[in-house]
């Protein structure tokens, strides 16, 4: 294997979770009469932690900021009702995970969602299946592209960043592997569009979770972005 570990992004990579979020989040906007959005808009407010979303929301409907912390708190709440409506693995994404078991790669997860809320979401979609370290956003770290939380990881599996493949589906988890020093991997299947992600310095770009197993073998040069 050309790598130790991998660390993978969670919403857009591992998981389709933006039904649930679009609706969770249109749910709290309509407790007050606000604009709601798009699924596809939302794919785009997604990938920089709830803060950054609902900011972002609030910036769009030209709202009061004053109301973040209960627009919030009310997404939140109906994020906890909703997380498991629609939200499904990717076709794919099961085989890859075991067959990279089952090689002895150590298998992680870091996202910007929030910890618990992390948490509870991969421990419903992958009951059977144990990563090595799950990591969520914590308080103690700043959201990715920040590589703080990737060092932490990654010092904890006693690895350096020469061992690590980052996967993920938006520019800002490869900017992460940019400043963590990784080599980054941008998924297809996810939130946004290749321009985005060979912009943002993917070094790798791929349309099918078989492809991921491929580059760990060494046989990578078809994914190459450049």
């Amino acid at each position: 294997m050309n790598y130790k570990a991998i660390i993978f992004d969670l919403d857009g990579t591992l998981l389709d979770t933006i039904s649930d979020i679009t609706d969770s989040c249109n749910a709290a906007l309509k407790r007050d009469n606000y604009h709601t959005y798009s699924e596809s808009e939302y794919k785009y407010f997604v990938g920089r932690g709830v803060d950054v979303l609902i900011s972002t929301v609030i910036d769009k409907g030209e709202l009061d900021p004053s109301i973040f912390h209960q627009l919030k708190l009310a997404y939140i709440e109906e994020y906890a009702l909703r997380q498991n409506n629609k939200t499904k693995i990717f076709d794919g994404i099961m085989k890859v995970l075991v067959d990279l078991k089952a090689e002895g790669v150590l298998l992680n997860i870091l996202s910007n969602k929030p910890h618990f809320q992390t948490k509870k979401v991969v421990d419903y979609y992958f009951p059977n299946f144990s990563f090595d370290l799950v990591y969520g956003k914590k308080p103690k770290f700043e959201i990715k592209p920040n590589p703080d939380s990737a060092f932490d990881l990654i010092h904890r599996l006693n690895l350096e960043p020469k061992d690590i493949l980052y996967i993920g589906d938006t520019n800002v988890d490869i900017q992460t592997a940019v400043n963590a020093g990784f080599k980054s991997v941008g998924v297809l299947w996810g939130f946004r569009p290749v321009e985005e992600l060979v912009k943002a310095g993917a070094d790798y770009i791929v349309s099918n979770p078989t492809d991921i197993y491929k580059i760990m073998v060494g046989d990578d040069n078809d994914f190459k972005s450049r």
